[in-house]
């Protein structure tokens, strides 16, 4: 087979990441050091995440992680483009002056013909990640047009998974899988508030339900949070298990936060959407779900018997597999 996309080329030149030529070419043999396998990908574009950062993997006695740009690394010549970047990782431990010298290649898995896309220096340049250089790759590793074509193979069944090698070729069958879950399973939960009125305390949590493997808890804000206090009602979603989490490690979901017009028995919603972080960002929802004035009118039907009913129906969320 011979495609225009695999002939060597002379990408646009970008001093941060990839400089000369490069080549791309097919073989047979997977890559040897890691496999980061994607499901749902236009799911994952559609997030408008920049970025995503795999776990960490070894390598030639050292500590690495992909970095893979799905809409294309707009600022290094990447627009159109998916980019894909090794990093090394744990730099932090290693003495002032350090080198680690890399001949890297990546890779695409092209399922129609069971063998896969390698790109790499065109010359075999060693790579050279120091304190100020401390990830290379290529900003165009692959058109999204040629991805997202059905007869290339490289997106079937919107999955789609890519590769590193790192020094020695050796198979360590390590992996990770990205799944963009649609309606994942017991993704509802609904919590009733009785003695809404009597509730003194700045926030009230629910018991924790569990969605994708994960923690979860609902936090009300009865009187609203610092940000519309004596206004609004607040409610988040948090995300309680951060503390398993590897570092880096970000889940998202896209959730309907909900409340019941218990007269009429349908729902007041909103949607969000969020990357739920190990250290920072593991709460999300709205400050101002709903106006307290109108909560409290009776013809609204959202208190009955001194009781609210909130609501939270996770409509997609990802979930990593190693």
């Amino acid at each position: 087979m011979v495609l225009s996309d695999l002939e060597t080329c002379k990408p646009t030149s970008s001093s941060h990441h990839e400089v000369g030529s490069i080549s791309r070419s097919e073989r047979d043999l997977p890559p040897s050091h890691y496999l980061f396998k994607i499901e749902s990908y236009s799911e994952l574009m559609k997030t408008g995440v920049e970025k995503y950062e795999t776990n960490v993997f070894e390598a030639g006695g050292y500590k690495w992680r992909l970095i893979l740009y799905p809409n294309g690394n707009i600022k290094h010549s990447g627009s159109g483009y998916v980019s894909l970047y090794l990093a090394i990782a744990d730099t932090e431990k290693f003495s002032h002056g350090w080198e680690v010298n890399v001949n890297l290649k990546l890779f695409v898995f092209d399922k129609k013909n069971n063998n896969y896309l390698t790109v790499q220096d065109d010359d075999g340049t060693v790579r050279k990640f120091h304190e100020m250089k401390t990830e290379w790759g290529f900003d165009q590793l692959l058109l999204l047009e040629t991805l997202s074509d059905p007869s290339k193979g490289y997106l079937v069944e919107d999955s789609c998974a890519f590769g590193a090698e790192v020094f020695v070729i050796k198979h360590s069958d390590k992996w990770e899988s990205l799944s963009m879950v649609k309606e994942p399973t017991h993704g509802t939960f609904t919590w009733k508030i009785h003695k809404f009125s009597t509730l003194d305390e700045a926030s009230c949590l629910s018991k924790p339900f569990t969605v994708g493997g994960r923690e979860w808890k609902l936090r009300v804000h009865p009187k609203g949070d610092t940000t519309e206090r004596g206004k609004s009602l607040s409610v988040f979603l948090y995300l309680t298990d951060c503390d398993k989490f590897p570092p880096k490690r970000t889940v998202y979901a896209q959730f309907k936060m909900r409340l019941l017009d218990q007269l009429r028995n349908n729902y007041f919603e909103k949607t969000a959407r969020h990357w739920f972080s190990v250290s920072t960002n593991n709460e999300w929802g709205y400050h101002k779900l709903i106006a307290l004035s109108e909560l409290y009118e009776a013809a609204k039907g959202y208190i009955k018997d001194d009781t609210i009913i909130v609501e939270v129906q996770i409509l997609v969320i990802s979930i990593v597999k190693n």
